[in-house]
């Protein structure tokens, strides 16, 4: 009887076995892409981001990090009363915003025109809105900006950052702020063991 049930017991392990084995007929189906075209170490068949940089830090789906900016910048120049000319010894504050946004290629600055208080509000937005104009116009002309990227607006008077009425308070309040927005997409690279710190200078 022992022996009767042993070899039951084989003949079924047997079948079973003979069942979980594939047959050279029955090849593997390839369901998803495993190749990795841009060399992120990151399959086709999860990326969501093509070309990223080679040696970029990037998340689980072959995209870079992206970062927002947000920046305020007081331009440095100094109007002349009731005057929204700008003298070229001021340029260099100009060529910092447009350098920042030729680093930053998806920013956008919005350029603020404010006045003094003397005179009408109404004289004073005229003014202010001329002002913003100006720096506008200039970063567009003569750094090369597009002005798709570019918006002005004036103040008047409403924004003082001295609210006296002192000769020196005037003159502070006669100023431009470019603000700037946007991303910065530069590509954020790994460590790895060639990585050298710049030298600060």
């Amino acid at each position: 009887m022992k022996i009767i049930l042993v070899l039951l017991s084989l003949a079924i392990l047997g079948g079973c076995s003979m069942r979980d084995i594939a047959t050279m007929d029955e090849p593997t189906v390839q369901v998803n892409d495993l190749s990795d075209i841009d060399h992120d170490g990151v399959i086709v068949a999860r990326e969501r981001c093509n070309e990223t940089a080679l040696g970029a830090t990037i998340d689980n789906y072959g995209c870079g990090k992206i970062k927002p900016i947000n920046e305020r910048q007081e331009l440095k120049i100094l109007f002349a009363n009731d005057s929204y000319y700008i003298d070229p010894q001021y340029y260099p504050q100009v060529e910092v915003i447009a350098s920042f946004m030729q680093k930053f290629p998806n920013t956008q600055a919005v350029i603020e025109g404010h006045c003094s208080k003397t005179g009408s509000h109404q004289h004073n937005q005229v003014l202010s809105q001329n002002r913003a104009n100006a720096v506008s116009s200039l970063l567009a002309e003569r750094f090369g900006i597009d002005s798709g990227r570019l918006s002005a607006v004036g103040y008047s008077f409403d924004r003082p950052i001295d609210p006296t009425h002192t000769a020196s308070a005037h003159k502070i309040n006669r100023r431009v702020i470019a603000e700037l927005t946007g991303d910065d997409t530069t590509a954020d690279m790994k460590w790895h063991i060639y990585t050298v710190d710049e030298e600060v200078k």
